[in-house]
């Protein structure tokens, strides 16, 4: 997952040099006032999210293959647990009855 977030990062610090470059250039238009930094920043922003949707595709789906993984593990071992503590608390149930 980290590498997931380094990498959307990455796209994303890219974007925003990029508008950057475009806003300095009088390709894209400046932001009102002191706005300028809020526009790019926005701007790369809503450019990168389509970007990283399309060409980080296949590391989301292994991210979240991995968390699915992850979260099926910490399932079993509750349910493990939870098998153990049922079998101690009947044989300690037994026990009182046969006491």
């Amino acid at each position: 997952m980290l590498r997931y977030t380094l990498m959307r990062l990455g796209i994303f610090v890219g974007c925003f040099v990029v508008v950057w470059g475009a806003v300095y250039a009088g390709l894209f238009p400046r932001g009102f006032g002191d706005s300028n930094f809020l526009w790019v920043l926005l701007l790369a922003l809503v450019l990168s999210a389509p970007i990283s949707w399309v060409v980080l595709r296949k590391e989301r789906d292994r991210a979240s293959v991995k968390i699915v993984q992850k979260v099926e593990r910490v399932k079993a071992n509750l349910d493990a647990n939870r098998g153990q503590e049922d079998d101690a608390d009947d044989s300690n149930h037994v026990r009182g009855q046969t006491s």
